[in-house]
């Protein structure tokens, strides 16, 4: 399973995102390898219109219908096709734990699975105690690095942190920095389900060569 995170790339957004998604499709029916694209609220409907991969969006807020200018509604992205949501990144954390258990449950009460980030081994204990559909372990000082991935850097980290979550009977999938087959395979021997993507394949020149590559760490 890779869940590839369009963020607010240029490469990512409106139509470089149809593109791009068109992509992930045809390698993922390829390959068969799960590949979910998580894009912008705003390109959700276009994404669902556009592919039959589960496309999730990349936040959602603590807030119901009312007077929440600027705030992503859980219910406006599942009524757009969104079948998931990823909660607590480390590029849009939540304020609090309770602020982000409260964003939780309004993404369970429209039916969205979620998948919730920790920055380290401590964090990841606390966001099981929300049950998340999955749960992903990723240092922030790795996020977007070019050089070094979480599985290159602490893989006796991700280690822990599967047992960690095989503990609570949840899935791990492991973010920052993830841009090789031989990172995908370190982290699935460790016993990871996944992995969590971005800047690798949306900005990659070529995008395709990219996520056949990290496939091939799947076989």
């Amino acid at each position: 399973m890779i869940f590839v995170n369009f963020k607010t790339y240029e490469q990512g957004t409106g139509a470089d995102a149809i593109r791009l998604v068109k992509i992930l499709e045809e390698v993922a029916h390829a390959s068969q390898i799960k590949i979910i694209p998580v894009v912008q609220a705003a390109d959700v409907r276009e994404m669902v219109a556009t592919t039959q991969l589960e496309v999730w969006s990349q936040h959602v807020d603590p807030v119901e219908f009312g007077a929440h200018t600027g705030f992503i509604l859980a219910e406006a992205v599942v009524e757009d096709g969104a079948s998931g949501t990823f909660l607590n990144h480390s590029e849009h954390k939540f304020s609090d734990f309770g602020t982000l258990e409260k964003a939780h449950a309004r993404a369970l009460e429209v039916g969205l699975k979620t998948l919730i980030f920790a920055g380290n081994l401590s964090e990841l204990k606390l966001i099981l105690k929300l049950n998340p559909t999955f749960a992903s372990y990723e240092p922030p000082e790795l996020v977007g690095s070019k050089t070094t991935s979480v599985a290159q850097s602490k893989p006796e980290a991700i280690a822990e942190a599967v047992e960690i979550t095989k503990a609570k009977g949840l899935p791990l999938i492991v973010g920052a920095g993830i841009k090789s087959r031989e990172d995908v395979r370190k982290s699935l021997e460790l016993g990871a389900v996944g992995v969590a993507v971005a800047s690798d394949i949306v900005t990659a020149k070529d995008p395709k060569e990219e996520i056949l590559d990290l496939v091939e760490g799947f076989e």
